[in-house]
């Protein structure tokens, strides 16, 4: 059999249009949702993301505000921005792009934006909330993950999911989410014993290990369904998964491409976390 593949840039264009029909309705009641993303220093990969992610806000009709500051900003000048973003009205939502420049400490800086405009949902009061199973915001790359397996029309109840990978910000958030669709969850990385045997088992199998290729298709069980969280470039420049796309799509019942798979989704989702952030402000 080959997989079905699934079209990330298709679904999150659907994510997308529908965002912009409610931030349509939105405005006639007098509410635009907005986003300030700060990026400090100038990594090449981090000014693409922040450039994405402006167009998109535009193109679904959000406000935004995009902060770039210089390599050298202090950590109390940042948080002090932040601070300022916090009370500011027009602001739903606030997205300090990472990794930040080494003299500045990420915990910190996550932890000074307000729970409720953390669209990225990294502030430990969002993960708390996820992991006890009430209302948050909740990572954008999980969240996407998990709309991706649903769009298959896969039901994961009941179904043994296995994860790799353990970090904060895919790993265990999208266990967590998995949990929450009742599927039996298990979570490998770098240490596990038997990895093959674990994958093999697996009807949903979410790869986020940050290794180029590492799932090959003699580790993937037939017809399962494959998210590849891994984006990597290669010396000769080509972007790849973490999951061996060519041997994986022949085990496989569904299965996300690198890129255009996951990646559209991540987006996606922090735009559907900003609306929902201005829903919730404005609800309260």
């Amino acid at each position: 059999m080959t997989a079905k593949i699934i079209n990330g840039k298709e679904i999150a264009s659907t994510v997308r249009k529908n965002i912009k029909e409610q931030v349509d309705r939105l405005k006639e009641s007098g509410l635009t949702p907005g986003l300030a993303v700060i990026l400090v220093g100038t990594d090449p990969a981090s000014q693409v993301y922040v450039g994405s992610k402006e167009k998109a806000c535009i193109e679904v009709g959000f406000h935004s505000e995009v902060y770039r500051l210089p390599e050298e900003t202090t950590q109390e000048e940042l948080l002090a921005l932040i601070q300022k973003l916090n009370t500011d009205e027009k602001i739903h939502g606030i997205l300090v792009q990472l990794p930040l420049p080494k003299h500045l400490d990420e915990k910190v800086v996550i932890n000074a934006i307000s729970p409720r405009k953390d669209v990225d949902g990294f502030h430990p009061l969002n993960a708390g909330a996820l992991f006890v199973g009430e209302k948050g915001l909740v990572p954008c790359t999980p969240k996407g993950c998990i709309h991706l397996i649903k769009e298959t029309g896969f039901d994961l109840k009941g179904k043994k999911a296995v994860v790799v990978g353990r970090s904060n910000i895919v790993g265990k958030p999208v266990a967590m989410l998995l949990l929450n669709e009742n599927a039996t969850v298990t979570i490998c990385h770098s240490r596990t014993q038997n990895l093959k045997e674990e994958l093999l088992q697996a009807d949903v199998v979410v790869a986020a290990v940050g290794k180029p290729n590492f799932i090959t298709g003699d580790m993937i069980k037939e017809g399962s369904v494959v998210i590849d969280v891994g984006i990597n470039r290669l010396e000769n420049g080509k972007l790849v998964g973490d999951v061996d796309f060519d041997s994986a799509k022949e085990k496989a019942g569904w299965i996300t491409p690198v890129p255009g798979g996951v990646g559209p989704m991540t987006i996606a989702m922090l735009l559907q976390n900003t609306l929902e952030a201005a829903q919730n402000i404005m609800e309260n």
